[in-house]
């Protein structure tokens, strides 16, 4: 996540916070992007004030470790499935969340909250809200917020070069929802967790259960993301296999004709929303979050 971004988000969130939700809503979890932590007070944090202030609910933004430079480095170097398993366990241990939760995914956290939903099913999610979400991976890392060039350059040729390797796998959390679709076979066989949470391995029937106890599962993409490549990811779409030129939608996809997640059933009861923000990754006036996303909190 931006940080600048979401700065220009709080700034005009908070400048017009007397307009009160008059309903009580679920406790809502929010978890963070790449390069954004929980609780930077010009990033996650303001907005969780914001919300907590506007909607009067609970709100939680999720911290990895002990620190907040431990969740800072979360983002790049603790494989999700660490993460997932700590989040998990923080759910679980939060007594306001006993009766169930809206969720928000910023990013990446997107695909990680999903991932909550479907190996993670008490307390139990709500409504799930992805921000820029990357469902069926990215191929291309054409930005690195807030890492210095030298580095970025580094991530892109590991990515490009090794993603597929255990070593890399272990080390850079962005390798494990790197989806190359000129080669889908070998995504399939050593992605450590994309593949598993999509189902493309083996059907593991559990995560098609828990999905669809979600009542809504709404995905917004950015139509002028520079960020995610390609941008229909972010609604579950993706590059046709054996290419990197044309995309196809989700109905399109192996995922939903071959009912891997449960999605057609999903489509066809209405449980999947997909909406559209005209900017930059992440980026969204306060106008559009208000009509578009308090609806789900």
């Amino acid at each position: 996540m931006h940080f600048l971004t979401i700065g220009v988000l709080i700034s005009y969130l908070l400048c017009q916070c007397n307009a009160r939700n008059s309903s009580a809503g679920l406790p809502i979890v929010m978890w963070h992007g790449m390069g954004d932590s929980c609780c930077f007070p010009f990033s996650l944090g303001g907005f969780k004030k914001f919300l907590e202030s506007d909607l009067e609910v609970y709100v939680t933004s999720l911290k990895i470790g002990e620190s907040l430079i431990t969740d800072y480095e979360s983002g790049y170097l603790i494989h999700p499935n660490k993460q997932i398993e700590d989040v998990c366990q923080q759910l679980n241990n939060d007594p306001k969340l006993v009766n169930g939760y809206n969720a928000i995914g910023f990013s990446q956290g997107g695909q990680f909250l999903r991932a909550i939903a479907q190996r993670c099913p008490t307390p139990s999610m709500n409504n799930l809200i992805t921000l820029g979400g990357q469902h069926q991976g990215v191929f291309g890392l054409p930005d690195c917020p807030s890492l210095s060039s030298k580095t970025c350059e580094y991530f892109r040729q590991l990515l490009n070069y090794a993603a597929y390797t255990q070593k890399v796998q272990n080390y850079l959390v962005q390798a494990t929802y790197w989806h190359d679709p000129l080669n889908e076979l070998v995504y399939k066989e050593s992605s450590t967790f994309l593949a598993d949470i999509n189902n493309e391995r083996e059907i593991n029937q559990t995560y098609i259960e828990n999905l669809q106890k979600l009542n809504k599962f709404v995905m917004v993409k950015f139509t002028k993301d520079k960020i995610v490549q390609p941008i229909e990811s972010q609604w579950f779409g993706y590059y046709k296999p054996g290419q990197d030129k044309e995309v196809q939608s989700l109905e399109e996809s192996e995922i939903f004709l071959k009912n891997r997640l449960g999605l057609q059933e999903m489509y066809k009861r209405n449980k999947l929303v997909f909406l559209e923000s005209e900017g930059n990754h992440l980026q969204f006036t306060k106008e559009w979050f208000k009509k578009n996303i308090y609806p789900f909190l």
